[in-house]
Formats: structure tokens, C-alpha cells, sequence
């Protein structure tokens, strides 16, 4: 089973260029189901926009627009959220531009609540 600190939108997370990465829960009934600190657990199935990216490129600003994660493979002891796998702070993940240039990988700078074995903080309905 993979280890690290659970994401959730209470997480201080940055492109590599110092723009803000900001998790948008998925849609549907089990949205924000899961909560640490009031925040709603990251999963495989949230957007991460970015915003402020100074990027630029021979001259012309390509700045980093959204980052995809990728789930850690625990199989069956995977921590899911309505059947969708949870991210850690350990999760592989790619900051991309709007045409989908990888850019880097996302600097996340504070976990804070959320470490797996204790429950201060965790809400679920």
C-alpha cells in the first residue's frame, strides 16, 4: 500500500513556476463526501486548475493551466472515495499547459491534516 499525506482542498499546492494549484472536486452525489479540516478529499476523478503561472517559453508566456495525477496502484487496500481512488502528496502528477505541454511536476508545500492512521479532523456523510 502506497503511504503519504491524503490531498485535499485545503492543501498549499504550486506549478513548478509558482502559479496556485487549486482542486476542484468531481461532480456527482459523493462530491466533498469526505472531508479533512472541512476540505474535500482529493481523488483520481478532481480537476486541478492553475492560476498565476508565469511560464514562458522562447519569449512567449506558456503558462501551466491544469496538472493530472495518477492514482498509486494499491489494489485492493486502494483508500477509495466513492469507488474512486484518493491522491497522496507521494501520487505521481504533471503540471500541463492549456495545449497540454507537460510543464513539470507540482510542488505541493503544505499537507498539513490528513496522514493516514489518525482521525482528527476527518468528516464523512
Amino acid at each position: 500500500m502506497a503511504s503519504g499525506n491524503v490531498l485535499h482542498g485545503g492543501v498549499v499546492m504550486g506549478c513548478p513556476h509558482g502559479g496556485l494549484v487549486v482542486p476542484v472536486p468531481a461532480g456527482g452525489d459523493g462530491a466533498g463526501a469526505v472531508r479533512i479540516d472541512g476540505a474535500a478529499v482529493a481523488t483520481a476523478a478532481a480537476l486541478f486548475t492553475v492560476s498565476g503561472c508565469t511560464h514562458v517559453v522562447a519569449g512567449r508566456p506558456q503558462p501551466c493551466a491544469s496538472v493530472r495525477w495518477t492514482a498509486d496502484g494499491g489494489g485492493a487496500q486502494q483508500v477509495c472515495v466513492d469507488g474512486v481512488p484518493v491522491l497522496l502528496d507521494a501520487s505521481a502528477a504533471m503540471c500541463f499547459s492549456a495545449g497540454l505541454v507537460p510543464q513539470g511536476p507540482p510542488v505541493v508545500a503544505s499537507v498539513g491534516g490528513g496522514r493516514w492512521g489518525g482521525s482528527e479532523g476527518v468528516t464523512s456523510r
